[in-house]
C-alpha cells in the first residue's frame, strides 16, 4: 500500500450518511463567528456529487427568498457535523443541472420516494 493512501485513509470519515443525487438533505455545518461555534443547517436538494476518497464533494441547492442558492461541501472535511436525509428521490440522472433554469414550485420538484 502507497504511503499517501494510508495517510489518505485516515483523513477519511467514518459516519457519512449515505445519500445519492435528488435527495433532499439538511448539511449541519460548524460556523465559527468571533470566538463562538454554532451549527448552522443548509436543507436542500443534492444537485450533483463529484470526486472520491478526500476528495469526494457534492453541491446542494434551495431556493430562499426566491433565489436559488447552492452551496458545495467537501464530504470529508470537519466543518460538516452530520448529514441528515430527509426524502429520498428518484431521479434519472447524474447531475441535476436543469433545476437551475426551473423557478417558483417546479424548482423544488423531485419523485420522491417512499
Amino acid at each position: 500500500m502507497n504511503i499517501l493512501d494510508t495517510i489518505e485513509k485516515e483523513q477519511l470519515k467514518d459516519n457519512v450518511t449515505p445519500f445519492n443525487v435528488g435527495d433532499t438533505v439538511k448539511v449541519h455545518c460548524r460556523v465559527i463567528e468571533g470566538g463562538k461555534e454554532r451549527v448552522q443547517i443548509f436543507q436542500g436538494i443534492v444537485i450533483g456529487k463529484r470526486g472520491s476518497g478526500v476528495n469526494e464533494a457534492f453541491t446542494v441547492r434551495k431556493i430562499a427568498y426566491g433565489e436559488g442558492v447552492e452551496r458545495s461541501f467537501p464530504l470529508h472535511t470537519p466543518k460538516i457535523a452530520k448529514i441528515e436525509v430527509v426524502t429520498r428521490g428518484k431521479v434519472r440522472r447524474a447531475k441535476l443541472n436543469y433545476l437551475r433554469t426551473r423557478v417558483g414550485k417546479e424548482a423544488v420538484t423531485v419523485k420522491t420516494i417512499r
